[in-house]
C-alpha cells in the first residue's frame, strides 16, 4: 500500500491559541479507512483542517502523495456535518452533488454532458436518483447526508474526509450509510471524525486519537487501558448495542453528556 499523505511532528493552532496540536505524526494509506476519536476541543477539527490544507502548520511538515509520488495537493472530497449545511438555501440536489466537480469549461458554462452524467451515476449508486431536481430543504437528514456523499465522491478523489457523519440522523440510517462507507472504502481511502468510539471501532482500520496530541493504533482490537490513556481526562468504555455499539463515559468531573442507543432510542447516561 502507498502512503497519501504523510504528517511528520506538526505543531497547528491560530492566533491567541498556538499550541492547539502539538507534535502530531500520522501516515494515511491509499486503502485506509481511519477513524478519528478524542473530546471536544482535543484539536480533531483543527487537524481536519490541516490534512485538507486549510490550516499550514507552525512547525513540523505534511506530504501528500499520488501513486508514491511526492505532490504539492490531494484530490480530497470532504462531508461536512449536516448543521453546517443550510438547507433554506435554494439549491438542488443534482446541484448540490455537481457542485464537488473541478469545473473544466468557461465560467458561462462551467458543467457539460460529461459531468452531469457523472452525477447521476453517483446519484444511482446511492440510491438518491429520485432526488435529483428536489430542493435540500425537502430533504430528511438521511437524504442530505447521502446527497453530501455524493458530493464528495464525484470528483473521483483519492480520500474522503467526514466529520460527524451520523449527527441528526436516525441509527437505521446510520446502520446502512456505514455499510456504504465500506463498500466505497474499496475504491477511496476514508477519513471518518466521530465522538461515537463504539460506531467508529465497528467500521475502521485504525484507530487515532486526537487529545492536544495524537495517540496511533494500528488495527481495531484496542484495550480498554489504550482507550484510557489516550481519552486522558475523559474516559470512556464500549457498550455494545446491536449492529453498532455506543461509548459510555466513565466517572468523571465534565459536564453530562446523553448518547442514544439502538434500543428503543433510550439515552445511555454517563455514571455520576
Amino acid at each position: 500500500m502507498n502512503r497519501l499523505i504523510h504528517i511528520e511532528g506538526v505543531t497547528l493552532g491560530y492566533e491567541g491559541n498556538p499550541d492547539v496540536l502539538s507534535g502530531v505524526s500520522l501516515t494515511i494509506y491509499d486503502d485506509d479507512f481511519l477513524g478519528i476519536i478524542g473530546p471536544n476541543g482535543g484539536g480533531k477539527t483543527t487537524l481536519l483542517k490541516a490534512i485538507l490544507g486549510l490550516l499550514k502548520p507552525r512547525s513540523g511538515t505534511i506530504t501528500y502523495y499520488d501513486e508514491g509520488k511526492k505532490v504539492e495537493s490531494l484530490n480530497i472530497g470532504y462531508l461536512p456535518q449536516i448543521s453546517q449545511v443550510d438547507k433554506k438555501f435554494p439549491i438542488s440536489v443534482g446541484q448540490v452533488i455537481l457542485s464537488g466537480l473541478t469545473p473544466r469549461h468557461s465560467l458561462i458554462n462551467r458543467y457539460g454532458k460529461r459531468e452531469r452524467e457523472k452525477v447521476k451515476k453517483v446519484a444511482e449508486r446511492l440510491g438518491i436518483e429520485a432526488l435529483l431536481s428536489r430542493a435540500i430543504g425537502e430533504l430528511s437528514g438521511g437524504q442530505l447526508q447521502r446527497v453530501l456523499l455524493g458530493r464528495a465522491i464525484v470528483d473521483a478523489p483519492k480520500l474522503i474526509v467526514l466529520d460527524e457523519p451520523s449527527t441528526y440522523v436516525d441509527k437505521l440510517f446510520e446502520t446502512n450509510f456505514y455499510k456504504l462507507l465500506g463498500e466505497i472504502n474499496n475504491e477511496i481511502a476514508i477519513v471518518l471524525v466521530s465522538h461515537d468510539v463504539g460506531t467508529i471501532l465497528s467500521m475502521v482500520k485504525n484507530i487515532a486519537c486526537v487529545n492536544k496530541g495524537l495517540h496511533y493504533h494500528a488495527g481495531t482490537a484496542i484495550s480498554q487501558e489504550w482507550l484510557l490513556g489516550a481519552y486522558d481526562s475523559c474516559p470512556i468504555e464500549i457498550l455494545g448495542h446491536g449492529a453498532l455499539p455506543h461509548r459510555v463515559l466513565l466517572e468523571h468531573e465534565h459536564h453530562v453528556h446523553i448518547h442514544q442507543v439502538d434500543e428503543g432510542n433510550l439515552p445511555v447516561y454517563p455514571e455520576t
